[in-house]
C-alpha cells in the first residue's frame, strides 16, 4: 500500500494496539520505555511476489523478497521492532510501527538485551 510507511525510521506514525479482552492479563510485566517485537500479518500484501526492486526503485536490480523488506511475499508477515510508550488496561501505546490501521496482530515478543529467565 503507497500510504504505509516504508520503514520505522522514515516517520512511521506511533500507534494503539488494541488487545482483545482475553488477551489482556498477557500485557503484565510490559514497561513504558520497554521494546516489544510486533509480529503483524500484512493482509493487504500480495502474496505471489518473489522478486522485487529495493524499495521500488526500478534503477535497482531485482531482489529475491527474502532478500527485502518488502511487505509483498509469499508469508506477509511483518517484523516491527517498536518501543512501549504507554500500558493501558485495553492495549499498549507503540511506535514507530510502519502499518496500517486495522493490520492483524500474530504476536507480541519482549526485546531483551541479553538471555533473561524471562
Amino acid at each position: 500500500m503507497e500510504e504505509a510507511p516504508r520503514f520505522y525510521t522514515e516517520g512511521a506514525p506511533n500507534a494503539f494496539l488494541e488487545v482483545y479482552p482475553r488477551f489482556r492479563p498477557a500485557l503484565t510485566g510490559l514497561r513504558v520505555g520497554g521494546e516489544v517485537i510486533v509480529l503483524t500479518w500484512l493482509h493487504l500484501a500480495r502474496r505471489d511476489v518473489l522478486k522485487t526492486h529495493p524499495r521500488g526503485d526500478r534503477s535497482r536490480p531485482l531482489e529475491g523478497v527474502f532478500h527485502t523488506r518488502s511487505p509483498g511475499r509469499p508469508n506477509p508477515i511483518g517484523l516491527h521492532r517498536c518501543r512501549i510508550l504507554a500500558v493501558r488496561r485495553d492495549g499498549l501505546r507503540l511506535g514507530p510501527i510502519e502499518v496500517v490501521d486495522g493490520t492483524p496482530v500474530l504476536d507480541l515478543k519482549r526485546v531483551v538485551a541479553e538471555a533473561d529467565d524471562s
